[in-house]
């Protein structure tokens, strides 16, 4: 079964400074349909200002992804971390027992645009831990989160594990899918046919009762998009 949901669906949320769109229930958007899927409880597409962004503010037992598409994320957390995160890479914030952390656009005159993403650990407390990587542009399937670090991806507490998918105009992927699991397939830029099923930007797909599905790059740009393999 495939489910889409449409860039134009999600959540909306203005504040000025901070324009996102939400993939699922999040702060002032509540919709009962869309509450998560799987372990998978928040995609965000946050636009911040130049030298504006988030307070410091804690979290506790989430796995929290960001994933910078333009601009640059100033970080800095309780650990004692302090990092600058650029477009391409990826962080992966184990908030663990708790963690405070301050997020800001790191320019003083462009756009920062990045994808905050929360999964579920499957165990409650323990440390903190940070981890920063930027995986480059591989053609395919790249692993970037799995729970065992496997290929030299982020190491997070949840059975599950998030691929980044680079297409060329043309070019078909086969995704086999393990039984009793499923996927959510988030588009980041080009055109996507997955199955008979068309995707845009920002557009999204619930897979699930599918031993295996094909992703198909039917514009004239190169595909990027973020795969996740959910128990």
């Amino acid at each position: 079964m495939i489910d889409i949901r449409s860039a134009d669906s999600r959540g909306k949320a203005d504040f000025g400074w901070l324009q996102s769109r939400h993939s699922f229930s999040f702060a002032s958007y509540y919709d009962p349909a869309h509450m998560g899927f799987s372990d998978l409880r928040v995609i965000n597409d946050d636009r911040v200002l130049p030298r504006a962004g988030f307070d410091t503010h804690g979290h506790r037992d989430m796995e929290i992804i960001s994933y910078v598409l333009a601009g640059a994320i100033r970080h800095r957390d309780s650990t004692g971390t302090e990092e600058v995160l650029r477009a391409g890479e990826f962080q992966l914030m184990s908030a663990g027992r708790g963690i405070l952390h301050s997020e800001y656009n790191a320019s003083d005159s462009e756009e920062l645009r990045f994808l905050q993403i929360w999964i579920e650990p499957n165990q409650r407390g323990g440390t903190p831990g940070y981890q920063q990587k930027d995986f480059g542009m591989a053609p395919g399937l790249t692993l970037v989160a799995s729970p065992d670090g496997a290929d030299g991806s982020l190491q997070m507490r949840q059975d599950a594990r998030l691929y980044q998918l680079m297409l060329a105009p043309g070019d078909t992927l086969e995704f086999s899918q393990q039984p009793g699991r499923c996927s959510y397939v988030h588009m980041v830029k080009g055109q996507l046919e997955l199955a008979d099923s068309q995707l845009g930007p920002g557009d999204a797909a619930k897979v699930s009762e599918l031993a295996a599905y094909s992703l198909r790059n039917v514009g004239r740009e190169p595909l990027q998009a973020l795969l996740f393999d959910l128990a």
